[in-house]
């Protein structure tokens, strides 16, 4: 049912969204050299990688590390970086992920391919047999600010209580985080 939910749900926001997917591509390409999605190699269902696609909001060259482990983040920010990181709009790329399988629309946040204690700690708690999602409940609870350890504990705690109506509630807080711009890397 989960993946159904996914595929109507993709196909949906894929329908209302087409237009400020183009929009945000040709502004990415017309403010920076180099191309409009970034592809990161990121950790999926059973620690198998696959390619994300995100809105470039960082130069070409940018170390593939997490964010708040860069220097200086913002000096390798594009003109438009921070807006869509700020909007969230470097995420919609990752409809393709949704509808190709890959990802989820819920569920944990796919770990970069080398942030090793998160995904060792994620498979020692049985995590990583889950399909990583868009949003997901540490997502909703504190998102890069948590600590490795509580940011697991909340996907330890989502894979306990999953479920349509838990996955309603998480986009619906998501959604809201969205529009107030709660917790979002600048």
């Amino acid at each position: 049912m989960k993946r159904a939910f996914d595929l109507v749900l993709g196909l949906v926001a894929l329908a209302f969204l087409w237009l400020p997917i183009i929009v945000v591509a040709a502004l990415v390409r017309l403010t920076s050299p180099g191309p409009a999605l970034y592809w990161s190699d990121r950790v999926g269902r059973n620690n198998r990688i696959f390619k994300m696609p995100k809105f470039r909001s960082m130069r070409t060259g940018t170390p593939a590390v997490a964010t708040h482990l860069l220097k200086d983040p913002a000096s390798h920010l594009t003109p438009i970086g921070s807006f869509l990181r700020r909007t969230s709009l470097d995420e919609l790329p990752q409809l393709w992920s949704i509808l190709k399988g890959d990802m989820s629309f819920v569920g944990p946040r796919p770990a970069l391919f080398n942030q090793q204690d998160l995904i060792d700690l994620r498979t020692q708690y049985g995590v990583h047999e889950l399909t990583p999602g868009l949003t997901g409940w540490a997502q909703i609870n504190g998102r890069d600010e948590l600590p490795i350890p509580e940011k697991v504990a909340l996907d330890v705690e989502y894979l306990q209580r999953r479920s349509f109506w838990f996955d309603c509630l998480i986009i619906w807080r998501t959604a809201i985080k969205v529009v107030k711009r709660d917790g979002v890397s600048h």
